[in-house]
């Protein structure tokens, strides 16, 4: 009797560790945000712009990135992505004006680019069996969230100890000793028929169907409610959330204030989101990847609503929290899965670097936006409403996609 392919592998493994390095030092920009506006006198759109111009960069470098991987080599394509990313922390540590800022997270984008989810998802990809390709890639998206666990905490606890400088070349010294992982992931080619193919037919047919670009669109709403909610829902607790009392659950945590359960809120999103991203890979086995999706985006619009129009108190945040990471990367996976499915593994990379650029370019603007709204009306109403309402479009918006590959008859 055959035996079935594993589902953990040395691939997935060291692609799941460089993730949370990765995502888990991204995660933490918003801790930073008070005490650097705070030292330099900046305006909160300042900062801001400079964690939107990250994300831009992000998207910019994603394609980049998986053609590179394409080309030269998962692995190198990883190290020169660890490599801008250390840099441009380093460089963060000794900035004193917000356009060296905005500037150094222009290598801090393509960093995380490079070592983010469409370089390593593609590995683990090609790496994974047919029947488990769609679990493997929910674990590795899950992986992001794990870091997203770790690193605002961390940020919180190192700030307290030691300069936010220092705290910025700590994490490049992390993610530079990411790399020596690196040696035990080696993914096998894509098949032959794929080989074959060169990238520019497979790029134009893409963005000739109409379901790749309803994919690349929807995933504009993505990026918005994510970058938005990691780079301003600490300070917006900070700001907005009631009073945490004294003999609550939360203080008796040690949780006393409004700015440790900013940070802790992004930890407790990424908490969840391990259950709701590996329920959305299983899920993806099984139901249609588009419709699950429509339903996930759905759900976001409803909690994003119901979370504003309730007073905001440290119950509501934890609530918020919960309910809005069980759906926060739950869309990589089926996101990556549905292109994977419909133009093969040999050009994953470029492709979903492509629709991770719409993705990056909602990153931008929520950034963005959150920063200059919030400078103009002194706090964050318009623009949360903005991004309830581009949640509900990428929710219609995935509704009419045909998933099936275009090459392949439509299944009965």
């Amino acid at each position: 009797m055959e035996r079935s392919a594993p589902l953990i592998t040395p691939v997935l493994l060291v692609g799941c560790f460089i993730l949370i390095i990765s995502f888990g030092v991204r995660a933490t920009f918003g801790v930073f945000q008070i005490p650097i506006a705070d030292e330099f006198g900046w305006a909160r759109a300042e900062f801001s712009l400079a964690i939107a111009v990250q994300n831009l960069a992000w998207g910019i470098g994603q394609p980049i990135f998986g053609a590179l991987a394409d080309r030269i080599g998962d692995r190198k394509a990883i190290v020169l992505g660890a490599i801008l990313y250390a840099i441009g922390l380093v460089g963060t540590a000794f900035v004193t004006s917000p356009f060296a800022m905005q500037s150094l997270e222009v290598l801090v984008g393509f960093g995380i680019a490079g070592t983010g989810f469409g370089v390593i998802l593609a590995v683990v990809g090609r790496a994974a069996s047919d029947e488990n390709r769609s679990m493997a890639m929910a674990i590795t998206a899950a992986a992001g969230s794990v870091g997203q666990i770790v690193g605002p905490p961390a940020a919180e606890w190192l700030l307290g100890v030691m300069p936010w400088q220092t705290v910025f070349v700590v994490f490049a010294t992390i993610v530079i000793g990411s790399l020596f992982s690196l040696p035990f992931m080696r993914a096998p080619v894509a098949p032959k028929s794929e080989l074959e193919e060169s990238l520019g037919p497979v790029v134009r047919r893409a963005f000739r169907d109409p379901s790749y670009l309803l994919v690349f669109m929807g995933f504009f709403a993505c990026g918005y409610q994510i970058a938005f909610v990691t780079a301003h829902f600490p300070a917006l607790v900070t700001e907005m959330c009631g009073p945490i009392e004294a003999g609550s659950f939360l203080h008796s945590m040690g949780i006393t204030t409004t700015s440790a359960l900013g940070a802790i809120s992004i930890s407790l999103i990424g908490l969840a989101n391990i259950a709701g991203t590996l329920a959305a890979g299983w899920a993806g086995k099984k139901y249609q990847k588009k419709n699950i999706l429509a339903g996930i985006y759905f759900g976001r619009t409803i909690i994003a609503a119901a979370f504003f129009l309730t007073p905001i108190t440290p119950g509501t945040v934890l609530l918020f929290s919960v309910s809005m990471g069980a759906l926060w990367l739950a869309t990589v996976p089926l996101t990556s899965g549905l292109v994977a499915h419909l133009f093969g593994l040999r050009h994953m990379a470029t492709l979903y670097g492509f629709v991770f650029f719409s993705h990056q370019l909602g990153s931008f603007i929520g950034v963005w936006l959150g920063g200059r709204m919030y400078d103009l009306t002194g706090d964050y109403t318009l623009v949360w409403w903005i991004g309830v309402g581009v949640g509900l479009f990428s929710a219609i918006v995935h509704l009419p996609i045909r998933e099936r590959r275009p090459d392949l008859p439509q299944a009965a």
